[in-house]
């Protein structure tokens, strides 16, 4: 059986997107929920954080691989002078 510190230390480079916002949806409904102690707390806004910064990450990168998609090879093929 795993504990949540044993979770939260799993590392953040084998976190796909989905798993990281649906960890971060779970510590952001514990907070609202309340009950915790204070240390209890700020350990899981610490974690949020950091699975704030992986989700970013994710979708940076996915805009990036948008982006050159989009700026592809299509615009090559549209120039006849090339």
């Amino acid at each position: 059986m795993t504990s949540k510190t044993d979770e939260a230390a799993v590392s953040t480079d084998a976190l796909g997107y989905e798993q990281a916002r649906d960890e971060l949806i779970e510590v952001v409904r514990r907070l609202e929920t309340g009950g915790t102690t204070l240390e209890e707390s700020l350990a899981l806004w610490e974690r949020g954080e950091e699975l704030a910064k992986i989700c970013r990450r994710w979708l940076d990168g996915a805009r990036a691989r948008l982006d050159a998609a989009l700026a592809g090879p299509d615009t090559a093929d549209d120039d006849p002078d090339v």
